[in-house]
């Protein structure tokens, strides 16, 4: 499973599971960060710096430790064949 500090700029995921202590995972799931959601890596800021991640029409930023607590399931609709 891939978590969302790995996913590369531009590709699409769909979020498998949150592992995270109670604040973060609330915080996350107030800012839309929710099992079975799609998202992708806008941006990445450099030397491990903060994802800018959209989600739907949300635009979110998020430190590299918190997105290391995301799993991905990559979709298949942002591979090319």
């Amino acid at each position: 499973m891939l978590l969302l500090s790995q996913l590369a700029i531009g590709k699409n995921a769909t979020i498998a599971a949150i592992e995270a202590e109670e604040l973060l995972y609330h915080r996350l799931s107030a800012l839309g960060f929710r099992v079975g959601k799609p998202l992708s890596v806008i941006r990445r800021a450099n030397f491990n710096g903060p994802l800018h991640v959209r989600l739907g029409t949300t635009d979110v930023i998020l430190r590299n430790s918190e997105a290391a607590r995301i799993h991905l399931q990559s979709d298949l609709s942002s591979k090319h064949v």
